[in-house]
């Protein structure tokens, strides 16, 4: 099959999708891609276009959500999240890794598992966010912190899991990523506040959109690149690289132009998710299976809960914010990359399990929350 033909059939499929998500059975069009990818992975060991495409969507996706925060916004925010964001490592990874020894894992299997069961998902929780509209709501702003918390904190755990499970360990590893993570951030800075901002006048005189959007995503994806490069995400390069255009006054241009862009490339990611979820007609670990897809819930609502409120926000907004944080995702599925055997399989079923629940809980999480907040106020009454 050619490649014109291969990316046509993808795209018609993914249409198809979509529809079928949206007016017919009512469930988000993500869940749909990643059911579709699976059901491909059948018939397709990998395929580098889809993965391409998905990371073009995934770069613009984080590169837009950046560009709604200014360095100094950044990094007063970043004094609030911090420590919902340790709350969310020791029960994400510590807890975890303890309840999975307790079921008879071993003591890096279970810090495998702790892993897998941290990161929420950034491209599903980002992409949800806009698709509800809730974007502007007053929890998305920490939610979005907690995700980029994550993103910094996960490449860290990749290596050290890496290192425990065979290839190595070295202090000099580990400061390295810090140091890595610092420079990118301090070049981002750099460049809104002495770059971008000086050459403006030059940036609002490109009236074709055609060679104004070549601009753009040469930034985001060039800076992505260089943070998969340094052998971090590209999330955090993408999101860097629209903090670096946030100041600017032609903020509405830039969304206009890279919109359609990354709603075209986007669902090739979840697609591409899909085909790397690995499924088996056994259910290994079934009772740890079903433990850790309850604790993964409650870790993630008490993260909500108690760090949106040490963040500033009003207890019900933080709640709001718990009960959507709750869907695991790209990280996961990297991080069981490194599982063999059952844990492989364990992994899979699990990643796919708590993506499809987290999902359907955001949809619900405005409505489940009003509902609470009003029944503690009757029982308060």
């Amino acid at each position: 099959m050619n490649l014109t033909l291969a990316i046509g059939l993808f795209l018609l499929a993914l249409f198809i999708a979509g529809i079928i998500g949206n007016k017919v059975i009512k469930i988000p069009d993500i869940l749909l891609y990643i059911l579709l990818g699976i059901i491909l992975s059948r018939f397709l060991d990998e395929s580098k276009v889809i993965e391409v495409a998905g990371e073009i969507g995934l770069v613009l996706l984080f590169f837009l959500l950046g560009k709604k925060f200014s360095a100094d916004k950044l990094l007063s925010n970043s004094k609030k999240v911090w420590k919902g964001g340790i709350l969310d490592v020791i029960l994400g990874i510590v807890i975890t890794a303890g309840i999975s020894y307790l079921f008879g894992l071993k003591m890096v299997e279970s810090l495998i598992v702790g892993g897998i069961v941290y990161a929420t998902s950034s491209s599903i929780t980002a992409k949800l966010l806009e698709d509800k509209n809730r974007t502007e709501d007053k929890e998305s702003d920490f939610m979005l912190l907690i995700l980029i918390f994550e993103d910094l904190i996960a490449p860290i755990l990749v290596t050290v899991l890496i290192g425990l499970s065979g290839d190595g360990l070295t202090a000099k590893d580990f400061f390295f990523i810090i140091f890595k993570i610092a420079l990118l951030a301090g070049i981002a800075i750099f460049f809104s506040k002495f770059v971008f901002t000086k050459i403006e006048p030059i940036l609002k005189e490109i009236r074709q959109d055609d060679v104004f959007i070549v601009m753009i995503a040469g930034i985001a994806l060039t800076y992505g690149g260089i943070a998969v490069m340094l052998g971090l995400s590209e999330v955090i390069g993408a999101f860097l690289a629209g903090m670096m255009l946030s100041e600017l006054s032609i903020k509405d241009k830039i969304e206009k132009v890279a919109l359609p862009v990354r709603n075209i490339f986007l669902p090739f990611f979840f697609l591409n998710f899909g085909l790397h979820i690995e499924l088996t007609n056994e259910i290994p670990y079934a009772g740890l299976l079903i433990v850790l897809l309850i604790w993964s819930l409650i870790h993630k609502l008490l993260v909500g809960y108690f760090g949106g409120q040490w963040y500033g926000l009003p207890r019900r907004y933080s709640l709001k914010a718990g009960l959507s944080l709750t869907q695991r995702g790209e990280f996961s599925v990297i991080i069981a990359g490194i599982a063999t055997g059952e844990l492989k399989t364990f992994a899979s079923l699990y990643i796919l399990a708590i993506a499809i629940i987290g999902t359907i809980l955001f949809q619900f999480a405005p409505r489940l929350n009003k509902l609470i907040v009003e029944k503690v106020k009757e029982k308060q009454a």
